[in-house]
């Protein structure tokens, strides 16, 4: 039975999509989150890219994009130079921390109290959201605008920036403590907590490091100039994609590329895998939110395997804001 990679087409957004993030699994199931040069961050149920709402309030293009642990709160940060808080059950704002520049990454700590920001002042920050009108930690040492920022653990920060560096950080000193170059701009990073794996993009090559003592442990060449990637949590395989338009696979092990899908109609931006590793979703140029299963023909979500062929109630499109 020969059964094709069908995405789930999520809409709504009307510019591109260029940041996403999951929540961990709940008992409502997960979430995911994605940022657009819209404005307008929408949360989806992760699992069918069902939209559940809109956050409202930014006055320009949302960069970044993060859900706490357990789906409760939501964060942004956009060209209006703000970072935000949202309740998102209610949807409502809870905070906003005003900065001097874009805020291009915002990231939660593992307990949920505290927020990382990175922005174009090339300045690092980190609110207390127990006590949010005081004054922020401010880590400096970035030449150059922000791109990420991500807690490892709640006591160490990861940051990559156009400066062409990947720096770790001691929360609790505030001070740098590891600097990493590289030949072109780290344009993606993502932190495997179970497996303390940082995955990594820069030009055409997905590269693979071992957090606790910084060391690499693979690198593979793509195809393309690569902006974002992917790795499942059982290290078997993992996911990238950037200027091509294309969603490759590749296994982890030997660097083997199983598969690459078209679908996208502009350069992908960002691509994760859920939560429980059953799909991962991928943001875009063209202003989609695409789901694709990991395992092709398996029963999940809005995916049904029938006589040989996949189908879907929804015809595959999955609106946005009604």
């Amino acid at each position: 039975m020969s059964v094709r990679q069908t995405p789930l087409t999520c809409h709504g957004h009307t510019r591109p999509v260029v940041q996403l993030a999951f929540s961990k699994i709940t008992e409502s199931g997960y979430f995911v989150i994605s940022a657009c040069k819209d404005g307008k961050p929408m949360l989806r149920q992760g699992d069918t890219g069902d939209w559940i709402g809109t956050f409202e309030g930014h006055k320009g293009a949302v960069w970044g994009v993060a859900l706490n642990e357990d789906g409760s709160k939501a964060a942004t940060g956009a060209a209006d130079f703000s970072a935000k808080i949202w309740d998102a059950v209610a949807g409502t704002e809870v905070h906003a921390f005003q900065h001097n520049h874009i805020v291009k990454s915002v990231n939660f700590s593992p307990s949920g109290n505290c927020l990382v920001t990175g922005s174009n002042e090339k300045l690092i920050r980190i609110f207390d959201l127990e006590r949010p009108d005081a004054e922020p930690l401010k880590l400096s040492g970035h030449e150059s605008n922000l791109r990420h920022c991500l807690f490892y653990g709640d006591k160490c920060i990861v940051s990559c920036s156009d400066d062409k560096t990947l720096r770790i950080w001691d929360v609790t000193s505030g001070q740098e403590v590891r600097r990493i170059d590289f030949p072109s701009v780290v344009s993606d990073i993502e932190i495997g907590h179970e497996s303390r794996t940082l995955t990594m993009t820069y030009g055409s090559h997905v590269a693979f490091w071992n957090l606790d003592n910084l060391t690499a442990i693979k690198e593979f060449e793509v195809p393309t100039q690569v902006h974002s990637a992917s790795l499942k949590p059982d290290q078997s395989i993992f996911v990238c994609g950037g200027e091509d338009f294309k969603i490759y696979k590749y296994n982890f092990e030997t660097g083997t590329e199983i598969d690459a899908f078209k679908g996208h109609f502009g350069p992908v931006h960002c691509v994760r895998f859920s939560p429980d590793a059953e799909l991962y979703a991928s943001g875009s140029e063209d202003g989609t939110l695409r789901l694709w299963q990991t395992n092709v023909g398996k029963n999940y979500g809005l995916w049904k395997c029938v006589q040989g062929t996949q189908e879907n109630g929804k015809g595959m499109d999955i609106g946005g804001e009604p």
